[in-house]
């Protein structure tokens, strides 16, 4: 029953068109910021598209992956006959010879799987390569907007099955770590610079993927009453903190695991010898 308070029903709804609603302040230029707001997206591109770069080069090189007794996180475990060695950590010959095709193909599916899905990468290439939105206060360019609900961003709702696979990735990357106490002969005793650069990347690791939005929902959601969980709830609390740190140890993950490839890269390739200091 009308009431005589309503709107006309011609009347559009005040959100309809965006920005550039009829029903919105007419402002000519495109925002108000006086800032250098573009730095912050355009800075988040070049490190990503650094990244991608870097990763793709490596990922296709299929070489100079190994340097007794480090294995590049980037091709572990190898899961291909044509690893080199097969005793550089734990590999199984799953895939044969996958055609000659780079190991690392296969493996990277997984962790870059987990980054692409991850909460804050999202929103770093949304606003980095997509511009949507580029800033805040700063209008997106297009003019219709469906969120994650059509293909392919609907995608992005498997994040929470990545996070398994990235626990087992980070499970291996921390037996990856313990082998590099060994020297080349595989004996225990071993401590090089590599074994540093390795530990602070697993620690890294671990860091990032504990702190992700799926874990900490999987500790702590679905409770109504924390008081009759105190374990998971002191859980999740931990986890919270460093949720709260989540764009900061996603690219610090990120820097160290490149790092830690890179490492084993120059090792391998002859460039310098591995400082040992015992």
């Amino acid at each position: 029953m009308a009431t005589g308070t309503e709107p006309p029903a011609t009347e559009p709804h005040p959100r309809s068109g965006g920005v550039r609603a009829g029903t919105r302040a007419a402002i000519a230029a495109p925002h108000l910021r006086t800032d250098r707001w573009w730095l912050a997206p355009a800075g988040t591109a070049a490190g990503l598209l650094a990244f991608i770069v870097y990763s793709t080069w490596r990922a296709f090189a299929n070489a100079d992956y190994y340097a007794a007794p480090y294995v590049s996180p980037f091709y572990s475990p190898c899961l291909a006959e044509n690893c080199e060695p097969m005793k550089a950590g734990p590999n199984w010959e799953i895939f044969g010879g996958w055609w000659g095709i780079s190991p690392a193909i296969i493996i990277l599916i997984f962790p870059l799987g987990f980054r692409l899905t991850c909460y804050y990468y999202r929103k770093a290439y949304y606003r980095g390569f997509w511009a949507s939105p580029p800033a805040c206060a700063v209008a997106e360019p297009h003019k219709k907007y469906t969120g994650e609900t059509r293909f392919p961003l609907i995608l992005q709702n498997i994040h929470r099955y990545f996070f398994y696979a990235a626990l087992l990735v980070a499970g291996i990357l921390t037996y990856d770590t313990v082998l590099a106490f060994r020297d080349e002969n595989y004996e225990w005793g071993h401590m090089g610079l590599g074994t540093l650069v390795f530990l602070v990347n697993i620690v890294l690791i671990w860091a990032y993927t504990l702190s992700c939005h799926s874990c900490r929902h999987i500790v702590g959601g679905k409770l109504k009453h924390f008081s009759r969980h105190p374990v998971r709830y002191r859980m999740w609390q931990w986890v919270g903190k460093l949720n709260a740190r989540h764009m900061l140890l996603a690219w610090a993950s990120l820097v160290s695991v490149a790092l830690a490839d890179f490492y084993v890269y120059l090792v391998a390739s002859g460039a310098f010898d591995d400082p040992r200091f015992f």
